[in-house]
């Protein structure tokens, strides 16, 4: 694989991981990360989720959460989504935060906010290395479901972009072709390192 990839998500637990898996599996060169200030996980009710910084191993998260109620975070899928996650890395890591982990060709992200969070970002960056990088936004609602098609559709796009020869000339057609297959429309933006 000729390209570095970034899945973002807001917390690094759910869509931005199983893209992460998915694309990792099939050997390209891929990261992910979350937006947000702090990694939500849901809870016994909508207004107690569980809140865990940035940084905070994976395994340590499914410790407490098994601890804290086993059956309820294994039947809502926290508990295997966290096991997955321990697979792929040691722990969720803020996009925000992640300069010296060098440049990436293409973003993913899976939620407009988180979007305009990663284009809003790479603004604010010195742009010294003048290197062009294409964020895309794939809309996927965060549940277990959808993040499991999302992780499907992210990787069909990333080895559409990497099979082109020079993805600064044919994204337009790239971004056409999948959204009249997928019948999903995509935002992009090309930004710069």
């Amino acid at each position: 694989m000729k390209l570095r990839h970034a899945m973002v998500c807001s917390s690094n637990q759910n869509r931005s991981m199983e893209a992460h898996a998915v694309l990792k599996r099939e050997g390209f060169d891929v990261a992910s990360y979350g937006t947000g200030q702090h990694v939500k996980l849901p809870g016994p009710s909508l207004r107690e989720p569980n809140v865990y910084d940035f940084g905070t191993p994976y395994k340590h998260m499914f410790e407490d959460l098994r601890r804290k109620d086993t059956e309820l975070y294994r039947r809502n899928g926290i508990l295997p989504m966290l096991k997955r996650n321990l697979g792929v890395k040691l722990a969720p890591q803020r996009w925000q935060d992640n300069a010296a982990d060098g440049t990436f060709d293409v973003v993913l992200t899976f939620e407009e906010k988180v979007f305009d969070a990663v284009i809003e970002d790479l603004h604010n960056r010195n742009h010294v290395l003048l290197k062009p990088v294409l964020v895309i936004n794939l809309e996927v609602k965060d549940n277990h479901e959808e993040a499991a098609i999302g992780g499907r559709l992210a990787l069909q796009l990333c080895q559409e972009i990497e099979n082109t020869e020079n993805w600064e000339d044919s994204v337009d057609d790239v971004i056409m072709n999948f959204e009249r297959q997928n019948h999903r429309k995509l935002v992009y933006s090309i930004s710069y390192y």
